[in-house]
C-alpha cells in the first residue's frame, strides 16, 4: 500500500435506496457504542458536528380534524378538551415568524389540522409562504395529503420544505390510522417530489411498535428516491383522550438508537430531534446530537403539546459548543 493510499480520506457514505429490513434490524442490534460511532462518522462526512439547525412550528389552523390517528389531541374522533379554531389571519403568522426569527430559528414550520387543504386557503397559505420568505427564513407546511395541482401552487409560492411523516411501519400504521392509507402518505409524498419541493418526513416511537416496525420505517424513507431532505424523529407524547393516551414511554436508549440507525441510512439528511424533547434528560438529547441528530425545534409549543422554553435550549447549547446551523445548509436539499 502506498502511502497515499493509507493516509486517504475515505469517500463520503452516499445516500442508497436498496435496503432490506434484515440489514436495517442488524444496525439496531450493534452494540451501543459501535452504533453511534459509525453514526458519527457518517454524520461528520457530510456536516459540521457542532452545528444544529432550529426550526419552529406554529399550529395555523387548530383540532377538528377528521382522522383518527390515535396519538392525535387534534382529532375530532377523540375527545381531548381541544377548541377547534379557525385558520389564522396571515399577519398573525408572519408577526409569529418575525419573532421566530429573532430567536435564532432558520425555519418556519406552518401546520394545519386538515385532512386535505381546500382549495379557497390556498391563496392565504400561499401569502403565509412568500412573507416568510421575504424575511430570508425557509418554510414549511404541513396541511395533509396533497393533490398534484396543489403541490405544485406551493412550489410556485417558493415552499421550501413540505412535512407529511409516514408515522410507521407500513406493516403496523393500520393499528394507529384508519382514515388514510399508508400508501395515501406516500403518494402526497411523491407528489411533493414531483413538484420539486424537499420533503420532511419521518414517523413516532412509543406507538406500540416492535423494533422491526422502526427499522420498517426507516427503510421505507430511506429507499425513497431521493430521500427525504429532513427527519424528523418524534417520542410519543401520550394525550389524555386519545387511544395512546396511556402508552408506555419510550426507552431514551433505544430512542437515541433510531436517531443513529436514521443518520447512518439517510446521511446527507438533516434528522431533527422532534416531540418528546421536555421530557428528555439533557444528558439523551447530548446523545442523540452524538448519534447525529442535527435539527430541533425552539419554541415553547409544538402544535399542541409543550416544548423547551428558549433558554434552556440556548442552556444547552452553550454547555454542548453547539452553534445555530445557517438556513439552505442541507446538503441534499433541491
Amino acid at each position: 500500500m502506498t502511502q497515499l493510499a493509507a493516509t486517504q480520506t475515505p469517500a463520503p457514505v452516499q445516500p442508497r435506496h436498496s435496503w432490506v429490513r434484515d440489514e436495517v434490524e442488524a444496525l439496531f442490534a450493534l452494540p451501543f457504542n459501535d452504533l453511534l460511532f459509525q453514526a458519527q462518522t457518517v454524520h461528520r462526512q457530510w456536516f459540521d458536528a457542532n452545528e444544529v439547525q432550529k426550526s419552529t412550528l406554529l399550529s395555523i389552523k387548530t383540532g377538528g380534524c377528521p382522522e383518527d390517528c390515535n396519538y392525535c389531541s387534534q382529532s375530532a374522533k377523540f375527545d381531548t378538551g381541544l377548541k377547534a379554531t379557525k385558520m389564522m389571519q396571515v399577519q398573525e403568522v408572519l408577526e409569529g415568524a418575525e419573532r421566530a426569527k429573532n430567536a435564532g430559528a432558520s425555519r418556519y414550520c406552518m401546520g394545519a389540522a386538515w385532512r386535505s387543504p381546500k382549495d379557497r386557503d390556498m391563496g392565504a397559505i400561499i401569502e403565509m409562504i412568500q412573507g416568510v420568505r421575504s424575511m430570508g427564513m425557509e418554510t414549511c407546511m404541513t396541511l395533509g395529503m396533497l393533490s398534484p395541482e396543489q403541490a405544485a401552487q406551493l412550489k410556485e409560492a417558493g415552499l421550501d420544505y413540505y412535512n407529511h411523516n409516514v408515522d410507521t411501519s407500513q406493516e403496523f400504521y393500520g393499528e394507529i390510522i384508519t382514515t388514510r392509507t399508508f400508501e395515501d402518505r406516500l403518494e402526497t409524498i411523491s407528489h411533493v417530489q414531483d413538484a420539486g419541493i424537499n420533503v420532511c418526513a419521518g414517523g413516532i416511537l412509543g406507538l406500540g411498535e416492535e423494533v422491526g416496525d422502526r427499522a420498517s420505517m426507516l427503510m421505507t424513507l430511506a429507499n425513497l428516491n431521493p430521500q427525504p431532505q429532513s427527519v424528523p424523529i418524534n417520542m410519543l407524547i401520550p394525550i389524555d383522550g386519545t387511544p395512546l393516551g396511556e402508552a408506555a414511554p419510550v426507552d431514551g436508549i433505544d430512542f437515541v438508537r433510531c436517531i443513529a440507525v436514521a443518520r447512518i441510512m439517510m446521511p446527507k439528511s438533516v434528522v431533527r430531534l422532534s416531540a418528546g424533547r421536555e421530557w428528555m434528560s439533557d444528558e439523551t438529547q447530548a446523545l442523540c446530537f452524538l448519534a447525529g441528530a442535527n435539527s430541533i425545534f425552539v419554541g415553547e409549543e409544538l402544535l399542541t403539546t409543550s416544548n423547551p422554553n428558549l433558554s434552556k435550549d440556548n442552556e444547552l447549547f452553550a454547555r454542548l459548543g453547539l452553534e445555530p446551523m445557517a438556513a439552505h445548509k442541507c446538503p441534499s436539499a433541491v
